[in-house]
C-alpha cells in the first residue's frame, strides 16, 4: 500500500505539487516554501527586478551559499574537536606511563 501524501505548494505565485512519505516531512517543506516565499518578496522590494527567474536564482544562491558556509565551518569545527580530542588522549596517555 502506498502511503505516500499528495501535496501542493505555493513559490512565488506558481503551484507545485508534490509527493512526500510522512507529515514530519511535509512540516519541513512547508517551512522552506515559507522561507523561500519572504526571500522573494525580500528580494522584489529591495532590488531592481526584472523578472521572477532572477529572483528565484537570488534565492537559490542565498540559500545554497548559507548552506556551503555552514558546511565550511561544521567542517572546521569537526576537525578542531578531532584535534583537541587526541591532544587530550596524548596527555592522558604520557600520565598513565
Amino acid at each position: 500500500m502506498d502511503d505516500n501524501l499528495k501535496i501542493k505548494v505555493t513559490i512565488g505565485d506558481r503551484v507545485y505539487p508534490l509527493t512526500i512519505r510522512n507529515e514530519g516531512e511535509e512540516e519541513g517543506i512547508r517551512a522552506a516554501v515559507k522561507k523561500i516565499n519572504e526571500l522573494l518578496k525580500n528580494f522584489e522590494k529591495n532590488y531592481e527586478v526584472r523578472d521572477k527567474q532572477d529572483v528565484l536564482a537570488m534565492c537559490a544562491l542565498q540559500i545554497a551559499s548559507k548552506n556551503e558556509v555552514k558546511n565550511v565551518y561544521d567542517d572546521l569545527d569537526t576537525k578542531n574537536v578531532k584535534n583537541k580530542l587526541i591532544n587530550m588522549e596524548q596527555l592522558i596517555d604520557s600520565y598513565l606511563q
